[in-house]
């Protein structure tokens, strides 16, 4: 059919596109159609019949017109080829006049939307009393469905189980239902006047359907933005459970029609355990089952939980493979240092990770712990006043997260332990019995000596990329210049492997002397004790152990983690951050962006010119008036009002934005991931649904209930 279309058009410029193109990225407005080939079923949409052809053009028009001869290329048709199409409208004529008989009796309809018609008249087929009040009830249950996930609120009410045996009870979607008939719906009332009271309205099978075609809806709104914008990025965040089963979250990176970078949730992903199977459904989800188009994608990020680390590391290596474009990167709102810690294959720094946010969890939950926390940091640093108050201050954010964590928390130590064992032994009854027990065990979790080892190791060994991570999530400017230090920090981080023996023993006397001020016993790991009882070499000492257990593996993953995280690529990437006109100026207006440039190339408008125009931006930003401040960020730079004019320099500032490694400037366009957030803090694990996730983090996207009951009447007839 879209052959058809093209043929009638006669633009020979559309001729070797293929049907999925045509359909995704080519409209026809609905006056080169006959009326009886639209059928209205609604006063917002206009739906063409299955058969539907367009057959009136004028294609004389445009010779008068001078200004508009060259805006479609019209095919010059030989006189064969006309008599050949006047036959075809014949025949065609003929066939639409049997299909429209059979369209009145059967009402079959196509959903594919039409934009730009012009109003007009068209003679739509009636529906049926039946048809409409089937079609009313279905839209009554999507918006009570819509409703629930906007909402936040669970399908199911009360626990069988809290129930009395004989006793029924709705769950949330028949109260609402029931609820809604109550207060005056006639087509639910007529529905079920008649049904038994304890019988459901709705099954559990078609409310999932319903849910699925919600969630299917909601999320094509927002990639129907993503693919006019072209290029985008994939960042997924921790691993999540849902109801029982582990989930990936995905969001989408893209620049919209205003030039604002927005970050997008759009679903959950079922976890695999098999990196290699999580790689096959992560890429087919995203290109089949959502239509995203991998060969524009530029840029892919995984924050992940310890553990999870290699795992996502196969995934973003078998994407590479396919599309080399797709730069692996870090993510914005992760600190470089707590991504690498939560990548160091050890299991003793997962475990030392999870008891610092158990830790930072339990202070965050309860505010008397907190002053009771300030009370015992008080008491410890009478004698530094400045750095105890600073410590206050940071205890009262969320410092798992920061640059300087395993810092802080080596200052913090002292002060936890003693705040924890105050709790924990207190007989008065100021603390119930789940937070007195909770600081017993973090209390000991924290006074364990391989803890206290891991912890120091992380603290310095991370100390030589702190800086540079810190620069990365700074200014645009910042990033530009972090992308040359690398070298040097690689460097450093190579002298202390050449130099491990040396570097460990300071460690290990560090750690040593923490324990002591804590009253911690120095030994080697229970577990490994007893692993080797009765064979245990006398020689091998806690100094040697901890060195090959954990100094020496942390420094070398974090060398090559850096080396692929960094890679030739993504590096150059960063330098073409030169184009932002304040990094121009500090590098004086000396800078040379094409040779960066060649990986973007084919993204270019008009790469032939890609020279001269940067030579034009230039001397733009170099020669500009005394009152004009050069943009300092990508978001100033695409705001301007004369971007258009430069190309080239749009395209690659655009594709340079949508990186994961670049902050999202506007907070505004960076919900996405703070509803995600907020979903899973204020949801109970058994009542979290991925579908109604969806709806309720992108509550605001708009929604077509008439598309929904026709995709449900097409899908389940």
């Amino acid at each position: 059919r879209c052959q058809r279309w093209v043929e009638n058009c006669r633009r020979a410029d559309l001729e070797d596109k293929t049907p999925d193109q045509l359909n995704k990225h080519y409209r026809l407005c609905a006056k080169h159609f006959e009326t009886s080939m639209i059928c209205r079923s609604s006063p917002y949409r206009t739906v063409l019949r299955d058969n539907a052809v367009p057959t009136i053009f004028d294609l004389t028009s445009h010779l008068n017109n001078p200004h508009s001869r060259h805006r479609k290329r019209i095919k010059e048709l030989s006189e064969d080829e006309i008599r050949t199409l006047k036959q075809q409208k014949i025949d065609e004529a003929f066939e639409r006049e049997q299909a429209t008989q059979e369209l009145s009796e059967s009402n079959e309809q196509n959903t594919v939307s039409q934009e730009g018609g012009e109003e007009q008249e068209e003679e739509a087929v009636p529906l049926t009393l039946e048809e409409r009040e089937n079609k009313d009830y279905l839209k009554s249950l999507f918006e009570i469905l819509i409703l629930m996930g906007k909402q936040n609120i669970p399908l199911d009410g009360h626990n069988v189980d809290e129930l009395p045996e004989g006793i029924f009870t709705s769950d949330n979607f028949q109260a609402l239902l029931e609820y809604r008939i109550n207060s005056g719906d006639e087509v639910l009332r007529k529905r079920f006047e008649m049904t038994a009271v304890n019988l459901e309205y709705c099954s559990k099978t078609q409310q999932k359907q319903m849910l699925e075609i919600c969630e299917s809806c909601v999320r094509e709104e927002t990639l129907r933005e993503v693919r006019g914008s072209h290029f985008f990025s994939i960042v997924t965040d921790e691993v999540v459970d849902i109801a029982g089963e582990e989930h990936l979250p995905v969001l989408v990176r893209f620049v919209d029609d205003s030039h604002n970078l927005r970050e997008e949730f759009i679903g959950f992903l079922p976890y695999e355990a098999d990196p290699e199977i999580l790689a096959v459904k992560f890429h087919t989800t995203i290109t089949e089952k959502w239509g995203l188009n991998m060969e524009y994608c530029r840029g892919q990020a995984y924050i992940v939980s310890s553990g999870f680390a290699s795992k996502m590391k196969v995934v973003a290596t078998r994407l590479l493979e396919k599309y080399p474009q797709a730069v692996y990167t870090l993510c914005s709102s992760c600190a470089l240092n707590v991504w690498l810690a939560k990548s160091v294959p050890v299991v003793g720094v997962s475990i030392a990770l999870g008891t610092i946010e158990e830790v930072c969890c339990l202070f965050n939950q309860s505010p008397q712990l907190l002053v009771e926390l300030d009370n015992t940091i008080s008491a410890l640093f009478q004698d530094n006043e400045k750095k105890g108050d600073e410590l206050k201050e940071i205890c009262r954010s969320q410092w798992t997260g920061r640059h300087d964590t395993f810092e802080v928390l080596v200052d913090l130590m002292q002060a936890l332990v003693l705040c924890l064992d105050a709790v924990s032994s207190d007989s008065s009854v100021r603390w119930n019995n789940f937070t007195a027990g909770r600081a017993f065990v973090l209390s000991s979790a924290l006074t364990d000596f391989d803890f206290i080892v891991t912890i120091v190791i992380l603290k310095n060994v991370l100390s030589f990329t702190r800086a540079f991570g810190k620069n990365l999530q700074g200014q645009t400017s910042d990033v530009f210049f972090a992308a040359s230090s690398l070298t040097a920090v690689l460097h450093s981080l190579n002298e202390v492997m050449e130099n491990i023996e040396v570097y460990h023993e300071f460690w290990f006397e560090e750690a040593t002397s923490l324990a002591t001020k804590l009253d911690v016993q120095i030994k080697l790991p229970g577990k490994f004790r007893r692993a080797q009882q009765g064979s245990l070499d006398s020689e091998i000492t806690s100094e040697n152990y901890y060195k090959e257990i954990l100094s020496v593996p942390t420094v070398e993953h974090i060398i090559q983690e850096l080396k692929d995280i960094f890679s030739e690529q993504h590096l150059k990437a960063l330098k073409c951050l030169s184009l932002v006109p304040s990094v121009m100026g500090q590098l004086k207006f000396n800078t040379s962006e094409e040779h960066h440039a060649d990986m973007y190339k084919n993204d270019l408008p008009n790469p032939d010119t890609l020279s001269a125009e940067l030579h034009c931006w230039r001397i733009k930003w170099k020669h500009r008036g005394k009152d004009i401040e050069l943009p300092a960020t990508i978001y100033e730079a695409l705001h301007l009002p004369d971007i258009k004019f430069f190309p080239n320099v749009y395209a690659l500032l655009k594709v340079l934005c949508i990186l994961p490694v670049m902050k999202v400037e506007n907070e505004k366009y960076e919900i996405g991931r703070k509803r995600l957030k907020a979903y899973l803090k204020n949801t109970l694990t058994e009542q979290r649904s991925s579908n109604l996730a969806l709806l309720n983090i992108n509550f605001d996207i708009k929604h077509d209930l008439d598309l929904m009951v026709d995709t449900y009447i097409k899908l389940y007839p």
